[in-house]
């Protein structure tokens, strides 16, 4: 498990129940026991892979842990439908509960980053009996909204996150693939990079430039490369999440979702005070539907925390389990 060789990984590529079929990568750790090994189910988010947890994959294996780490839907190797409808965060949460059936696995410690956050918090509502503990990165949890919001609306209260309107805007499938080196280098460039890509019309600006490709970015050449090479295949299905908020709102107002999680669910939230797209009033507010919060604050690092603090994370991560499994006598990590 080399995070410099995608190859060096256990990768599967499965067909679900749901109909769907998931590329992901599988690491079971030596002394694997079905009944006693946890199980982590990393869900990356946007423009991410699998791959986005390659520091933390192997660590978390030789501390004991059975790794899960997909491609999520419209990313990589796993199926790309066309329509938006189909990202749904119902229909993504009913893909990861399919996942676990297929790998045998009841409950799992779900740890979800960017997209993967809101849809771990979410997968907490729709299969509130799947989980261990529940981690989310990066997107602070949000409770289901009985109001649906436009986009544009969100974007004028929060004006860090304008991007989305962009994103949610079907042109932007296209015009990121055509400047996709340049869009890669912007999205993961370090806090201290002054690039500003959140405001309305910030992103379509840069793109938009005939200026040289990319500037300091916080991957390596070959890291890039990777990233490149796969969504080289397409940015329709990743760009599709952002045009899911009118669905996502149906399902949870037909259904009745909840706003608070599970009395008993351990939480443990971390994000980077450099991030853009954080916004500190919703951080603090998420607290309260949440029984068993607990929150670290990474001081100077941006979004991508999985890359930006590598050792912090994947520690603070296991120790943090490993602390919950010896203070309720359960298996050790």
């Amino acid at each position: 498990m080399d995070p410099q060789f995608p190859e060096s990984f256990n990768h599967r590529t499965e067909k679900l129940s749901t109909g769907r079929t998931y590329h992901f990568v599988d690491q079971v750790p030596e002394g694997y026991d079905p009944k006693r090994t946890p199980t982590l189910l990393l869900v990356h988010g946007f423009p991410d892979l699998w791959y986005g947890w390659r520091y933390q994959i192997g660590p978390w294996v030789r501390r004991g842990a059975r790794v899960i780490a997909p491609d999520m839907l419209g990313y990589g190797g796993t199926s790309k439908p066309v329509d938006a409808a189909e990202y749904s965060t119902k229909k993504l949460c009913a893909d990861l509960a399919a996942l676990l059936d297929f790998l045998g696995v009841q409950r799992a410690v779900l740890i979800g980053h960017d997209w993967g956050a809101f849809t771990v918090g979410r997968f907490a509502l729709w299969h509130p009996d799947r989980l261990l503990a529940l981690v989310m990165m990066s997107v602070p949890y949000t409770p289901p909204s009985r109001q649906y919001i436009p986009v544009e609306e969100v974007a004028r209260r929060a004006p860090n996150l304008g991007y989305q309107v962009y994103f949610a805007a079907p042109r932007s499938s296209s015009e990121i693939l055509a400047h996709l080196n340049k869009f890669l280098s912007v999205i993961f460039s370090p806090p201290d990079a002054k690039v500003d890509f959140t405001l309305l019309g910030s992103l379509e600006n840069i793109l938009s430039k005939q200026s040289a490709q990319g500037g300091p970015c916080i991957l390596n050449e070959k890291e890039l490369q990777y990233y490149y090479s796969e969504f080289g295949k397409g940015m329709h299905g990743p760009l599709n999440y952002y045009r899911t908020s009118k669905f996502r709102h149906d399902e949870e107002l037909a259904f009745g979702l909840p706003a608070d999680l599970r009395p008993d669910l351990p939480f443990l939230f971390l994000w980077g005070t450099r991030d853009s797209t954080v916004v500190p009033s919703v951080v603090a507010k998420s607290s309260k539907f949440i029984p068993r919060y607990q929150g670290v604050a990474f001081e100077g690092r941006g979004h991508w925390l999985m890359v930006e603090a590598k050792d912090e994370i994947t520690e603070n991560i296991i120790n943090w389990l490993e602390g919950l499994t010896s203070s309720t006598r359960a298996t050790k990590l």
